[in-house]
């Protein structure tokens, strides 16, 4: 089984959902990616999976979908929409096994308001880890 994360710019959302996965279910592969990756992978994603221990499964860099095959995934869960239509035009075969979790952007929000999405992910990982 392989899972691709993906959001704007692997900063937040899709690496901490992989983060999280990876710490959760080490038998499946894991990987994130961004459409648009232009900013480090956020502080504060470090620090909320520090919390929760899942810090070592973090990636260090961000990683574009252009540099991903992405056919070879088996479930592509995109954080938008938006991300949704990038994963299918560049591979219209992928629509069956991808979803939406319909998670907003905490970039350029509170800090309190990072937690709140991170929190949204970790529910959604953590079902979506049971479910696999």
């Amino acid at each position: 089984m392989k899972v691709l994360f993906v959001c704007s710019g692997n900063a937040f959302r899709s690496p901490v959902a992989e983060a999280l996965l990876r710490k959760l279910r080490p038998d499946i592969k894991v990987d994130s990616a961004g459409v648009h990756p232009v900013i480090p992978v956020a502080e504060s994603a470090w620090r909320y999976l520090a919390v929760e221990g899942a810090e070592e499964f973090l990636k260090e860099d961000p990683e574009g979908l252009n540099g991903k095959d992405i056919d070879q995934y088996d479930l592509i869960v995109t954080m938008e929409q938006r991300h949704r239509d990038a994963v299918l035009a560049r591979c219209p075969r992928c629509a069956d096994k991808t979803i939406v979790w319909k998670v907003t952007d905490p970039y350029h929000m509170p800090e309190e308001y990072a937690e709140k999405v991170f929190n949204q992910i970790k529910q959604k990982v953590t079902e979506l880890a049971t479910n696999l």
